[in-house]
């Protein structure tokens, strides 16, 4: 029989958060081992549950979700996030620029295949979400990325962002706060975003979906508010916030210079009338979720779970010798950084499969965010503080016995036997936990 292959179009799609190194994870439950999972944002599997009026809210309509709803969403929902919008300080938004989709992913590929014809170019910033990059190269586009500098904090590098504008971008997206490396933008840049785009007549697409996610008191600027004269599609979900990512809850709103985007608009509604509707029962959820008590505060607040998470993490992955990491101020998630000159390495991929099965740790490469080079990682600091303790100190146990084998030193300008002693607690807790 002839070879039936994959088509073209995913020659350049990449989504390794769910690739070869889950394939092999999943292969070693199969076989029994247990795994500590950093891979993913998926935070009921770490106890994090959705809020419980939520959760009734849905089981209470269940009744009246068997048939399709309209097509852009049910009316008390996006009733809820167009609220949700003014609050915010966007204006201008109606009920007919919300749409309602499985997810922020939904409406983001829905998002970029009314945007792109073939060819067309757009903006994204690297390190990134790989959906992003996936679904432009799905939608026919080609994915351009510029740099957010590490040394300034992860914050995007405006002047690479001119540099890479060509009259094929079509437009930019912006994650704030951003995944994977949990920095939180200041207004000044998100203000000369707006102006590079209004200059050269760019769409943003602002990726908001951990706006509530924030820790040290800082305050989340909507990009959407900041003008009203640039077309904005934001996208938001119940899945960070609320904890909810199973019920597939999302919103896509487009604000700023409708009038000239009447013919995009009316491909988003194409779309949106081809796939019928959202998932009606995960709709039910939003308009709670929006207008209740925002348990989320207590979680990201001093005190709280996530941000004692996040900063033992910190705590633990920065005191490992030749790992730094920008410390994060918004997500799940941080980004650290490998030094080369200690951690020589040519394949992170295989690099992180093989801590995996050596740690049963499961990590991210940072490659796999298309970061262009084979020296950073994602972790998610989702586990309870002991599983934190463990999997970090596994983490730090490899990677010494990395540095042996490769026969590499501390840079000279480190202090060699503090590093010793900062990573000695962590590795301990591997070897005893083992």
């Amino acid at each position: 029989m002839k070879p039936i292959k994959k088509s073209s179009k995913l020659a350049h799609v990449l989504y390794d958060i769910r690739g070869p190194i889950m394939d092999r994870a999943k292969q070693m439950e199969d076989e029994g081992q247990q795994l500590i999972k950093l891979n993913i944002g998926n935070l009921a599997v770490f106890g994090f549950d959705a809020p419980e009026e939520v959760q009734q809210d849905m089981i209470r309509n269940l009744p009246n979700s068997a048939g399709y709803s309209d097509s852009k969403g049910i009316f008390a929902a996006r009733k809820a996030v167009m609220h949700y919008t003014q609050q915010q300080g966007v204006q201008g938004v109606t009920l007919e620029d919300v749409y309602l989709g499985n997810g922020a992913s939904d409406l983001i590929a829905m998002a970029t295949n009314a945007l792109l014809d073939d060819g067309d170019e757009l903006l994204l910033p690297t390190p990134d979400y790989p959906l992003w990059t996936a679904v432009t190269s799905l939608s026919g586009g080609t994915p351009v990325h510029y740099l957010c500098d590490e040394d300034k904090g992860w914050i995007p590098d405006l002047d690479d962002i001119r540099a890479k504008i060509t009259p094929r971008t079509k437009g930019i997206v912006v994650i704030n706060p951003n995944n994977p490396t949990g920095v939180l933008y200041p207004d000044d840049v998100l203000r000369e975003i707006i102006a590079i785009a209004r200059e050269h007549g760019l769409v943003i697409l602002a990726d908001e979906v951990y706006d509530k996610v924030l820790y040290d008191d800082v305050q989340h600027t909507a990009l959407a508010s900041l003008s009203t004269d640039v077309l904005t599609l934001t996208f938001n979900s119940l899945s960070k916030s609320y904890r909810a990512c199973g019920y597939r809850a999302g919103w896509l709103v487009v604000s700023g210079d409708k009038h000239s985007a009447r013919d995009y608009i009316e491909g988003l509604n194409m779309l949106a009338n081809m796939r019928l509707c959202a998932n009606v029962p995960g709709q039910w959820a939003i308009q709670t979720a929006l207008g209740g008590y925002q348990s989320i505060n207590d979680l990201v607040c001093e005190g709280g779970r996530l941000r004692r998470q996040r900063d033992l993490a910190y705590e633990l992955i920065t005191a490992i010798p030749g790992v730094t990491c920008v410390k994060p101020q918004a997500a799940l998630y941080m980004f650290p950084r490998l030094d080369p000159d200690v951690y020589p390495i040519e394949d992170d991929r295989q690099f992180f499969l093989q801590l995996l099965e050596a740690t049963r740790v499961m990590l991210v490469q940072g490659t796999g965010f298309n970061w262009s080079r084979p020296d950073h990682f994602r972790i998610v600091f989702l586990p309870h503080e002991p599983d934190l303790r463990i999997a970090i100190g596994r983490i730090a146990k490899f990677l010494e016995d990395y540095r042996a084998k490769q026969g590499k030193k501390l840079p000279a300008s480190a202090n060699a036997e503090s590093a010793k002693d900062a990573v000695a607690s962590p590795v301990e807790l591997a070897v005893n936990a083992d």
